[in-house]
């Protein structure tokens, strides 16, 4: 009988600890393990290559009904920035679908900013949108952002994690999509251009610039500080989309400001009765962004402007409840992998969102309450329950736990 040995490395199967057999031959476990690991390195240069090509297939693609349905199952409401993220994004394939003909028409890209209240889904549209696109995606803090030679991260970090993402493939990053949040932290701290640098405010938007309008960057490629030695990495950014986002705190007085200054004459008491007093972010336009300390340039180069409105309480409810994601289901989640079986009264989810709009803080206001009503369970019960067992959150339990917490005192004190 002839002896039993790896086909790959040559060692007997007392030399290993499994042997697997095949039609005219044998692996061992170790070889299998190294094959493996070739194949999924394989496997992610040629995903690299599929999303760097030229070609994208546009009848393989999300449509931008899609695209929002998908949104729709993470995000509550926001029916128009979902629209407008999903157009946008749609467009952008074909973009990069687009093949030279002769006809001279070329689609130029348009970046988008998206303006809402703090709390109110801009950084979760922009996570969830992530999970779906074929394209790499990053989303990157403005607030990090400073002039080259300060503390901070120079502007080109923003490629620099793009590149990460994209296996640092060039050309898939050359075509991917750029979220850049708190992008109003950078606005100029007056309405006059400034003489001196400002270092986190307009000299960072004119560092931006070059990023929208398209050009090529000399970016560090593996992120940090630009230093003469240094070898670099060209990176054409005309074919990256940039989607900017920000809750431009008090920008409702600027809109107001403008709103009343059209407000003259005999038709005063006609327009002012369509005035939406509770949500005046849906009347934003450039202007107010410039006001607001965005310089002209930057408003150009994202001709897209769209707002989130403002969570009253039914939306607040449903984001509670309804999300693939929601806060209930990730409780739930958490105390079934103990085998513990919870589950929360109407009451209590009430009276969660109650305090939540008396927060003022969003959906970003629910998250904190829930952690603090279920801070104490997650610390007892894993030890004092057995599997098995159900536990009911009720209001009692809740007014309980806030009254008791530094969250309340906090509140109080507002």
């Amino acid at each position: 009988m002839a002896k039993k040995v790896c086909s790959f490395c040559g060692r007997s199967e007392r030399e290993v600890s499994l042997l697997i057999s095949g039609l005219n031959g044998f692996i061992c476990n170790d070889c299998a393990k190294a094959a493996w690991d070739i194949v999924q390195e394989n496997s992610h240069a040629v995903g690299a290559s599929a999303r760097a090509g030229e070609d994208f297939r546009l009848d393989e693609l999300p449509k931008p009904q899609d695209i929002k349905a998908y949104l729709d199952q993470y995000v509550i409401g926001q029916d128009d920035a979902k629209r407008y993220l999903a157009v946008s994004v749609y467009n952008h394939y074909k973009r990069l679908a687009q093949k030279k003909d002769d006809d001279g028409v070329e689609i130029e890209k348009s970046n988008i900013i998206m303006v809402g209240p703090t709390g109110t889904g801009k950084t979760l549209l922009a996570r969830t949108i992530a999970k779906m696109l074929k394209v790499p995606f990053t989303i990157v803090d403005a607030t990090v952002l400073t002039e080259a030679g300060y503390v901070g991260e120079d502007v080109e970090s923003i490629l620099s994690r793009l590149l990460q993402v994209a296996d640092y493939d060039v050309k898939a990053a050359e075509r991917g999509i750029v979220f850049v949040d708190e992008i109003d932290k950078i606005a100029r701290k007056s309405d006059n251009p400034s003489i001196t640098r400002d270092v986190s405010g307009e000299g960072v938007q004119q560092g931006l610039l070059k990023l929208l309008e398209g050009s090529i960057v000399n970016v560090p490629p593996k992120g940090g500080r630009k230093h003469p030695d240094q070898d670099y990495t060209q990176v054409d950014t005309h074919n990256i989309l940039f989607i900017c986002g920000g809750a431009f705190e008090g920008i409702e007085r600027k809109i107001a400001q403008r709103l009343n200054t059209h407000v003259v004459g005999f038709n005063s008491v006609q327009h002012t009765r369509h005035i939406d007093k509770q949500n005046l972010m849906k009347y934003i336009v450039p202007q107010d962004l410039k006001s607001f300390g965005l310089i002209p340039e930057i408003i150009g180069r994202m001709p897209v402007l769209t707002y989130l409105n403002p969570l009253d309480r039914d939306a607040l409810q449903r984001i509670l409840r309804e999300p693939k994601n929601s806060l209930v289901k990730q409780q739930v989640k958490l105390f079934a992998m103990d085998g513990i079986d919870l589950e929360f009264t109407d009451e209590v989810l009430d009276y969660i969102v109650d305090k939540a709009v008396e927060y003022k803080l969003g959906a970003r206001g629910l998250r904190s309450i829930m952690e603090t009503l279920m801070m104490k369970l997650q610390y007892e019960a894993p030890s004092t329950h057995k599997r098995g067992d159900k536990i009911v959150v009720t209001k009692d339990y809740a007014e309980q736990q806030l009254e008791n917490s530094v969250l309340q005192e906090v509140a109080e004190g507002y």
